[in-house]
């Protein structure tokens, strides 16, 4: 009887070719022990699953994991111990190179790239979850099996949602402190008008009073216009003093007016083109709107007149829907990406820090357009039936800004 083919060819060989395919052999045999040691040893979680998604081998790593043992595990399906198929990402490229049904928990990416930290969740024995991250290979051999790797993150995750609340903490400690901030300013410059203001402007009545009794003394006459003339400089810097604590431009005419007059206040020192487009019903907003956006837009004014070296400046608010756009742009020399980060730059923290407090977003960059920066934020703002109980601009006092201190 002759001897099996596979027998016959191998007795046909040369020797040294003979030899070749027994190294090979022994090779192989001893690469796959070498791979069988390390899937059962590795500290990470290890599945093997066929083209059904069965479980055919889990190592001690992830009977660990999941709370069972190696054996309980073979033969389960993969969606008892991950949940959430999800099968969009790469499923066409699984389908195409015939590895797995394209129904496939394809968030384990294949070609091992990680699943976000979120998007998986592993289920116990004993019915408990935890957060995973983890990949799929490639399909080996004849069967196409494949191995899927995971990892518990719920640790990381802790500390990702520690490290998230701190942060929000952090915003609303920084939002008290700007309307702490804004109060102390408000009481200040309140203090300074109706008190230190009053005792000047009573102080120059008297003076006013002793110079028409004092017409024949020349000598003590221009004692009293000196004496004018300081009263009249130190009038001044308190209105000045007190319009920087708090402009009273907001509090007597609103948003709308107070950056009409924070416009006419630039142009006086900076003569450029400067567009101000904004509709008046649009700013009918409350105190800590109002205040935050004033803050914001003077702060833009005071970098570009600091380091922008504009020739044209357009400011924009627009209200749509319940939602503020704002948008500020110069044509002057721009700012680098570095520069938003650095410490010094102290008035653009401040900007991002009130829009941040309000629940906003900011932009801030180099303006594609003209050249220069452009500054986008957008504000929530509630909905334009909520009523103007609470906006100071309902509450305008006519005739503007008063004369007196």
């Amino acid at each position: 009887m002759p001897p099996p083919a596979p027998i016959m060819l191998w007795r046909t060989l040369p020797f040294g070719a003979a030899a070749a395919l027994t190294a090979l052999g022994y090779y192989l045999a001893r690469s796959g022990k070498q791979q069988a040691a390390l899937f059962d040893t590795s500290p990470n979680a290890m599945l093997r699953i066929d083209g059904n998604r069965l479980v055919v081998q889990a190592n001690a790593a992830a009977a660990r994991q999941f709370g069972s043992t190696a054996g309980a595990m073979q033969g389960q399906p993969l969606a008892q111990f991950i949940l959430r198929d999800l099968r969009s990402l790469d499923a066409h490229k699984a389908a195409a190179a015939g590895s797995l049904p394209d129904d496939i928990t394809s968030e384990l990416r294949l070609t091992g790239r990680r699943a976000t930290d979120s998007s998986l969740i592993g289920r116990r024995q004993d019915g408990s979850t935890f957060p995973l991250e983890g990949f799929l290979s490639a399909g080996q051999g004849r069967l196409r099996q494949h191995t899927v790797i995971v990892r518990d993150i719920s640790a990381r995750k802790q500390v990702h949602e520690q490290l998230a609340r701190s942060f929000l903490q952090l915003r609303e400690l920084s939002g008290a402190l700007q309307t702490i901030r804004e109060e102390e300013r408000k009481h200040i410059a309140r203090e300074l008008h109706d008190d230190l203001g009053q005792l000047l402007a009573t102080l120059r009545v008297d003076l006013t009073l002793m110079q028409r009794h004092a017409q024949m003394n020349v000598a003590l006459q221009g004692l009293l216009e000196g004496m004018d003339s300081l009263l009249v400089t130190a009038i001044t810097s308190l209105r000045r003093i007190a319009s920087n604590l708090r402009p009273r431009a907001l509090d007597e005419g609103g948003l709308f007016f107070a950056l009409q007059k924070l416009r006419t206040d630039f142009l006086q020192r900076q003569p450029v083109q400067f567009d101000l487009l904004a509709d008046e019903s649009d700013l009918v907003l409350d105190d800590t709107h109002s205040t935050a956006i004033y803050r914001i837009v003077q702060e833009a004014l005071t970098n570009i007149a600091r380091h922008a070296q504009a020739s044209q400046i357009t400011i924009a608010l627009h209200r749509i829907d319940s939602e503020l756009a704002i948008t500020i742009q110069d044509n002057g020399r721009g700012i680098a990406g570095s520069d938003l980060e650095k410490v010094a730059a102290m008035g653009l923290l401040g900007m991002r820090e009130r829009v941040w407090g309000l629940n906003g977003s900011i932009d801030i960059g180099p303006d594609g357009e003209q050249g220069g920066t452009r500054i986008d934020i957008a504000l929530p703002l509630q909905p334009l039936d909520a009523g103007p109980e609470n906006n100071n601009a309902a509450r305008r006092e006519p005739g503007g800004i008063k004369a007196d201190c």
